[in-house]
């Protein structure tokens, strides 16, 4: 992940330039490679790097051959060396950049120019000929950014990838909406992404093809194979890091055959057409760089945590290099403030599973890893949270699916990409291909739901489970293929959710939560946690800043914690895990 700051129609840019260049460096946790700005007209862009493909060329931000068009991006675009190669007027590359292709793509298709890219991103695009900035945001909201204006520059509007760079100097701030694009010319901001399963009265009535649904997650973790460093994966021990992880190791070993079999790389391509940078091609084959002896996973937990103990029974399985880090409830605890700080929310289920993911990729990055794979997006795609045991109907059932991604900005997206990008680590999320989803989303929903003879995400265990397939090797264990759903924040330890519930009590008493602020409006916590959680988030940041913050919690179910665990159907076996 890289950090972006920029803004567009300030009244006096080069006195601002000092100002902006502090507020960029609020997000160099995200960029630790390289700063780097531009300032044209009114407006400046910032860049805060972190390096993983053009890592030699790539430094932002990115220019046109007469620097008319600048370029500020936080992401990564997976069909780059596809559009290269299919770019309809010839343009040369300045650098090896995934990103770039953003520069020609909006020469040849203007506002179109996101309905192409295949990928994670948030970016800010100046056109200097037409003084016109666009922005945009990749289609789940992988990445986070977000949009500001200020009562004292009303023609400026500012953008960045987090809140803690525009409160200073914004007094209306939300988070940009994904899949959308933003233009300056015209001051509105327009959905260009235009899934078939967007409107969630169109239920779907296509049966589960199992084959295509495992092709499909198969060619999505191999796009984001993508890097030219070293990279891991995050294993829970849970159904879905574990299908990550599975595919992600046996394309590795594909890889360094590969490698050897070819010996040395030959370095004379056409960089323009896409020729001899990482990526996928047309036929969606993954070349990369990078070739590690063994595919490195990683797992946290409280001393004797199911995930713990479950990812190892993977890491085992799938011959990865496995790393167990386990903390105690003080670390948690000790780090609860910056969490809450780098999350820039107050939400009670981002922040439980939030702060292992935290002190986990402090440790991953001190390895020399920087970018790891995630298993985000499949409990709301097929509908694998406990609570949808309780969906009434499968129209129900589907709709909520729906909500449930088009939410994931707000939620487990943001804590990949925050807890991550606080030590600059970057997390992948193949879940959240939006070829993937296509395909998730558009199988008949009655096919997802949960019943007596059906555990919930069925179809997608079933699309790798090979017991009947004679000669083809097993993905995974099959009490893991078959293992039921663990919140994060559960997995990792029951005994953090109870520790975190004790130090509420001690610090948020009955008569605090009768008279909660004023300034909290409506917005009221409904358990000492989440009071606790919301003193410290207004510690850091002004109460404008809470409208960019969304609750999670259960549909069909009354429970006050959204704790998986919480659920009826939960299997109580696992409760005196640790």
């Amino acid at each position: 992940m890289c950090g972006i700051f920029a803004c567009h129609g300030h009244p006096d840019v080069q006195k601002f330039k000092p100002t902006a260049l502090k507020l960029a460096k609020q997000v160099r946790h995200r960029g630790p490679d390289w700063s780097g700005n531009v300032t044209c007209n009114q407006t400046i862009l910032c860049h805060e790097r972190l390096s993983i493909v053009g890592v030699e060329s790539g430094a932002q931000p990115l220019t046109n051959a007469d620097d008319s068009i600048i370029l500020a991006v936080n992401g990564e675009i997976y069909n780059h060396r596809m559009i290269r190669k299919h770019l309809k007027s010839t343009y040369h590359f300045k650098t090896h950049s995934d990103c770039e292709v953003i520069i020609p793509l909006y020469q040849e298709h203007d506002l179109n120019a996101p309905q192409h890219l295949d990928g994670m991103f948030s970016f800010v695009l100046y056109d200097k000929k037409q003084d016109r900035t666009i922005a945009a945001r990749d289609p789940i909201g992988i990445t986070t950014f977000y949009q500001g204006w200020s009562w004292k520059e009303p023609g400026a509007v500012y953008f960045a990838s987090e809140l803690k760079c525009l409160y200073p100097v914004c007094d209306k701030i939300i988070a940009f909406p994904p899949g959308h694009v933003y233009d300056s010319k015209t001051g509105e901001t327009t959905r260009y992404f235009q899934p078939s399963w967007w409107d969630p009265k169109n239920v779907p009535t296509q049966p589960a093809d199992l084959k295509v649904l495992r092709h499909a997650l198969e060619k999505s973790v191999r796009k984001r194979l993508m890097a030219e460093v070293p990279y891991g994966v995050l294993l829970s021990g849970g159904l879905d890091s574990s299908l990550v992880a599975a595919i992600a190791q046996r394309e590795t070993l594909r890889l360094q055959k590969a490698a050897q079999d070819a010996g040395t790389y030959n370095e004379n391509k056409d960089a323009d057409r896409g020729e001899g940078l990482v990526g996928i091609d047309d036929d969606g084959d993954l070349s990369t760089q990078t070739y590690m002896p063994q595919l490195n996973s990683f797992s946290i937990g409280l001393p004797g945590s199911p995930d713990n103990e479950a990812a190892l029974k993977v890491a085992k399985f799938l011959g990865t290099r496995h790393h167990v880090m386990t903390f105690t409830i003080e670390d948690g605890l000790n780090a609860l403030s910056d969490v809450i700080f780098h999350l820039e929310s107050y939400d009670v289920t981002t922040i439980r599973a939030s702060t292992p993911m935290y002190l986990l990729s402090r440790k991953i990055k001190a390895m020399g890893i920087k970018m790891v794979l995630s298993g985000e997006g499949s409990d709301e795609a097929f509908g694998g949270y406990l609570y949808f045991h309780n969906a009434p109907d499968k129209e129900a059932f589907h709709e909520e699916t729906v909500r449930r991604v088009k939410n994931l900005h707000y939620a487990d997206c943001l804590r990949a990409n925050k807890s991550t990008s606080a030590w600059g680590l970057e997390a992948r999320v193949p879940f959240l291909d939006k070829e993937f989803l296509e395909t998730a989303m558009g199988f008949d929903p009655k096919d997802k739901m949960i019943t007596k003879d059906r555990i919930e995400k069925y179809i997608i265990r079933k699309a790798f489970d090979t017991s009947d397939e004679p000669g083809t090797e097993p993905y995974l264990p099959e009490e893991i293929l078959w293992r039921q759903k663990e919140q994060f924040s559960d997995g990792v330890g029951y005994g953090w959710i109870d520790g975190l519930k004790d130090n509420a009590e001690l610090h948020v008493t009955d008569e605090m939560m009768k008279n909660p602020k004023a300034e909290w409006g409506t917005d009221i916590p409904e358990t000492k946690e989440a009071y606790w959680y919301r003193l410290m988030f207004d510690e850091h940041f002004p109460p404008r800043c809470a409208s960019t913050v969304q609750r999670w919690t259960p549909t069909w179910s009354k429970q006050t914690d959204p704790s998986g665990r919480a659920i009826a159907v939960h299997d109580k076996k696992y409760d005196n895990a640790c």
